[in-house]
């Protein structure tokens, strides 16, 4: 059968693949079997022999994939088919213990903790690529004046470093959210069937315990069948905030890169890469366009994991197929476009002659706040000096010079010299503390 979602063939490195594919999944679902058959044994509920032989063939090397699906399309049940299968690999007089007091999401949950461990090691590397491609360009570009712009409009001067440096700063905020949720996210459970842990026996905390450990995972204080939902509701909440932050970086280079105003844009190969099938003097920026649609695609995925959170007592199967789709599909996409983030920025084509220009026929009109503070600086009110340099930025769009404008207000004249004007004037003397600014978030050793 030809694959028919795109993560198949188009989108996700593999790396992050391999760690959520159902191969992967199906491998930790046994690597759980053998921990709880070690767990069990140490207790001594059963022979030690025993757990040794399952642990030795909980591998997919023993155990078939194939055989697996083939009982599947029997009991209609995966984790069950898998016990069965594993069950025979192992033996008679192993086999018996397999699977012994547990419920299918003793398994599955702790499972998907291991799972998200592995996948969140993989995007915070991602994240750190990120940063530090980052963090080199808004140090080289520490002192690059540029035109600001709120509302889509000439604001005040910034440089191009904070601009960046923002970005940093932020991502690194996302990367301590991951840090931080850890402990609440990667837990797993061993207390069956509705979470008293009965089948388990009176060891049944010392397993869980010993399961956990052997693992490296902490354990769900109080499950009902499942680990409680509000734990990958967080996880989701975080890459979906993180997606928001790359989606916004994309949007500013794809803006900047606007052929009107041409500042930044983002890697093209020249030699090979074609725009436009039809067009052939585009330049498009596909990838950050990409990472647009992506993002938005990964915040789909929240709300149905939101509802996965409401179960009918101690559980039903509504979010088992959901989680399905949720799980791989927004970690796989959250860490595509943080790496291809990485890609743009380290590549970033940047035109300080555009950057120039544009700040040069942005007009002196732009540097109004610079002369309010100069007046201010000599005396005169606030709301006054604003009056005064709103009323000429009028006449400055109706054709008039701005400066001309300014030196023919007396109150302007009385106040300050034509050389302290030129000065406020110069963009590059209204730029405060961005470049300290940027030093500062550089320097600084938070996660």
């Amino acid at each position: 059968m030809e694959p028919v979602c795109p993560l198949d063939f188009r989108y996700g490195r593999n790396e992050m693949k391999e760690v959520l594919n159902h191969r992967a999944r199906v491998q930790r679902c046994l690597d759980v079997e053998a921990a709880l058959a070690r767990a069990q044994a140490a207790v001594g509920d059963i022979p030690k022999a025993a757990a040794k032989e399952i642990t030795r063939k909980a591998s997919l090397k023993h155990v078939s994939m194939e055989r697996i699906e083939e009982i599947e399309r029997s009991v209609r049940h995966d984790i069950m088919a898998m016990v069965r299968v594993l069950s025979d690999e192992c033996g008679k007089d192993a086999g018996k213990y397999v699977h012994l007091g547990a419920t299918s999401y003793d398994i599955v949950d702790t499972a998907l903790a291991l799972q998200m461990r592995d996948a969140l090691d993989i995007l915070e590397g991602s994240l750190d690529s990120l940063i530090m491609a980052l963090s080199d360009k808004a140090g080289r570009y520490r002192d690059l004046v540029m035109v600001g712009r709120t509302h889509g409009q000439y604001a005040v001067p910034i440089t191009l470093g904070l601009k960046l440096a923002v970005w940093v700063a932020e991502l690194r905020r996302h990367k301590r959210r991951l840090k931080e949720m850890r402990p609440r996210l990667l837990v797993g459970k061993m207390s069956g069937a509705v979470g008293t842990g009965a089948a388990l026996g009176e060891h049944a905390f010392e397993i869980e315990g010993l399961v956990m450990k052997d693992l490296g995972l902490g354990a769900e204080e109080a499950a009902t069948q499942i680990v409680q939902r509000d734990r990958m509701i967080e996880l989701f909440c975080n890459l979906s905030n993180l997606s928001v932050t790359i989606e916004k970086m994309a949007t500013e280079v794809r803006t900047l890169q606007r052929s009107e105003i041409g500042e930044v844009s983002e890697p093209f190969d020249e030699s090979r890469q074609v725009g436009s099938s039809t067009m052939s003097h585009k330049r498009n920026p596909i990838t950050c366009e990409n990472i647009t649609g992506l993002s938005r695609t990964l915040r789909g995925f929240l709300i149905p994991e939101f509802e996965s959170g409401i179960q009918w007592s101690e559980r039903d199967l509504s979010n088992s197929s959901t989680e399905r789709f949720v799980l791989p599909h927004m970690l796989i996409l959250a860490d595509d476009i943080v790496s291809k983030m990485t890609d743009v920025i380290s590549g970033l084509v940047v035109s300080q002659e555009r950057i120039e220009r544009n700040l040069e026929e942005a007009g002196e009109v732009i540097m109004a706040e610079s002369v309010i503070m100069l007046l201010c600086g000599k005396g005169m009110g606030r709301q006054e000096a604003h009056e005064v340099t709103r009323k000429a930025a009028m006449e400055y769009y109706s054709g008039k010079p701005y400066r001309q404008v300014l030196l023919r207000e007396r109150s302007v004249k009385e106040l300050i010299t034509e050389e302290e004007l030129d000065s406020a004037l110069d963009p590059k003397n209204y730029i405060g503390k961005a470049a300290e600014r940027v030093d500062r978030i550089l320097k600084s050793r938070s996660p």
